[in-house]
Order: structure tokens, then C-alpha cells, then sequence
């Protein structure tokens, strides 16, 4: 495996924090380079960096009082955030001693200022916390996660993390639709480095044909729903043979319903770490505006980790 790239949006609030813990059981390699980001929610550009800069700019009669006062609050917020992502550097340099971390403050709408740091940067991978799942949060992309997830092009993992310690077993949910980007997901999951006793859960979730008012017609439905079972099947087994690790117990599984819904209600019920789901992206703004993907769905509605991979790279 070569060196991940990964960049860390952090906001120091309580879900940035999370997702610096959830960091440790994200199973990424020994050896990588991180990069933490955090951004000052301003739209002006920095004050200057001295106090006498700022007070000699502020004598001017040519500008604005309201101006003077942005620039002030946008060196204050720029200083907020440069202590932010150090303090947030040292913790995932304390946690990871072998990687290579490096830390950044930007100014501007966080969202944004993370997206085009990914943009630039090239990361394998971008760590978001989730400011938690609202009614509106799932119809609109309001969040800075959920607009990082819709428009990065690479995987981000959207993490809700809890106390648990970095060396004790996980249990992870992956959701396979027998398409690339989702066979991608369980060959990401089999590269990374779990603990021993690890349990690893593959799902493919079938939608099966139901018979309405032609009844003359049921067994063509039924002989349907076979061929789609043996297919579910199939890419189960397709997906388990990504996996060779005999200190992992690797189950599979077949369900009926709507994937957005069964494979968040699976990893509630299982009380999973996190789920695994491939996405090839986004076609319009429209489909981001509805959550149209299955992908996005799961992050908005789950209660654990979502990673979304994408191997665009």
C-alpha cells in the first residue's frame, strides 16, 4: 500500500474532536502524511499580522470604519483558527507517531475552503466530522460534511465517534450493489488495518419485484426474484474474496428493502463502528440538492462513521 494522503477538517468543536478519535479506528496505515485544515469563517482577507499594522490601518480616513472592524475580527478568527489546527496537529501527531503531520488555516466559507484545499492538494482521503442528523440536514446540504461529500472528488469519511479504545476489534457494515466504485469500498476496507477479531459484515440489499394486480404474471415475478438473489449472491461472493485475513470474521448477507434505509438500520442493530459505501458521484446539482445517491442518503441518516470511497485518482 503507498502512502495515504489525508486531510483533516477540524473546527475544534465537539465533532471535530469526535473525528479526531474516530481517526484511530479508521484502520489507515502506519505510515502516512496528514494535513489539518481549519478555516476562519471570514470573506475578507487577513488584518496584518502586527498590532501596529492594524492600528496604523485604522487611522486611515479613507477607510471604512466597517471595514477596519472586518479586518480586525478577520485577524482575530485567522489567529483562532492558525491555534486550532496546531493543537489538533499535535493530538493526531501523538496518536499516529509515525506519520507526517502538518497543519493550516485558511479564511473564507469552510466548506468551500476544504474543498478546494482537496482540489490542490490531492489527499486519498478527507476526515469530516457531523454536526449530527437533523430533519433538514437530510434535504439540505447545509453542513459542511455534506457538502464536502458532494463535492470532493475524493473518499471522505464522515465520522460520528465514540469512546471506544483504538486496539479493541470493530464492526463494519459495507453496502455492495455489485458495481465498481461499491467493490472498491470492500477492497478498501480489506487493504486497511483492523484489529485481530474484527468483524466485517457484507451486504447487498435487493428490492424484489412484488405482484400486484396481475396475478397472471407471478411467476415471471417470482422467477425474477430468483435470478436477482442469485446475483445478490454472487457479488457477495465477489466481495468476500477480496478478503484473506483469517484474523477477521467476514459474514455476508442478502436483505430486502431500500438500501438508504436497511443498511443504516443493519449497523444500528449490529451497533457497527461504521459503513463502507462506493459512490462514482454526483451527476447535477439537483441530485445533490435531494440526497438522490444512496451514498449521501446513508451519511444523513446514519448514527455511526459513513466512508464514502471514490477512487477517482
Amino acid at each position: 500500500m503507498t502512502q495515504r494522503k489525508i486531510l483533516i477538517a477540524y473546527d475544534g468543536s465537539d465533532c471535530a474532536e469526535a473525528a479526531l478519535d474516530d481517526l484511530q479506528r479508521a484502520g489507515l496505515p502506519p505510515d502516512a502524511e496528514a494535513l489539518v485544515l481549519s478555516v476562519a469563517e471570514v470573506w475578507l482577507p487577513p488584518a496584518p499580522a502586527t498590532v501596529s499594522q492594524i492600528l496604523e490601518q485604522g487611522d486611515e480616513p479613507n477607510v471604512p470604519a466597517e471595514l477596519r472592524q472586518s479586518y480586525a475580527r478577520g485577524s482575530e478568527a485567522m489567529r483562532e483558527a492558525n491555534e486550532l489546527s496546531q493543537r489538533a496537529r499535535q493530538r493526531v501527531q501523538v496518536n499516529h507517531p509515525k506519520w507526517k503531520v502538518t497543519a493550516e488555516a485558511s479564511y473564507g466559507s469552510p466548506a468551500w475552503e476544504v474543498i478546494a484545499k482537496a482540489d490542490r492538494w490531492q489527499p486519498d482521503l478527507v476526515l469530516v466530522g457531523s454536526h449530527g442528523r437533523t430533519a433538514v440536514g437530510r434535504f439540505v446540504l447545509g453542513s459542511v460534511s455534506q457538502r464536502v461529500l458532494t463535492e470532493a472528488s475524493c473518499s471522505v469519511r464522515v465520522a460520528r465517534g465514540r469512546v471506544e479504545e483504538p486496539d479493541q476489534p470493530v464492526r463494519i457494515v459495507v453496502g455492495l450493489d455489485g458495481s465498481e466504485p461499491s467493490l472498491a469500498a470492500a477492497g478498501e476496507v480489506a487493504t486497511r488495518f483492523w484489529p485481530p477479531n474484527s468483524e466485517i459484515k457484507l451486504i447487498v440489499v435487493d428490492n424484489p419485484l412484488v405482484p400486484s394486480v396481475l396475478e397472471a404474471f407471478l411467476p415471471t415475478v417470482e422467477e425474477a426474484n430468483q435470478e436477482e438473489e442469485d446475483w445478490a449472491k454472487s457479488i457477495l461472493m465477489q466481495g468476500a474474496s477480496l478478503f484473506n485475513r483469517p484474523e477477521w470474521k467476514v459474514t455476508t448477507e442478502v436483505k430486502r428493502g431500500d438500501p438508504k434505509r436497511v443498511l443504516v438500520k443493519t449497523a444500528e442493530d449490529w451497533n457497527a463502528d461504521s459503513i463502507f459505501v462506493g459512490s462514482t458521484g454526483f451527476s447535477n446539482r439537483f441530485e445533490r440538492f435531494v440526497l438522490g445517491s444512496v451514498s449521501a442518503a446513508v451519511v444523513a441518516r446514519a448514527h455511526c462513521t459513513v466512508e464514502v470511497v471514490r477512487k477517482g485518482k
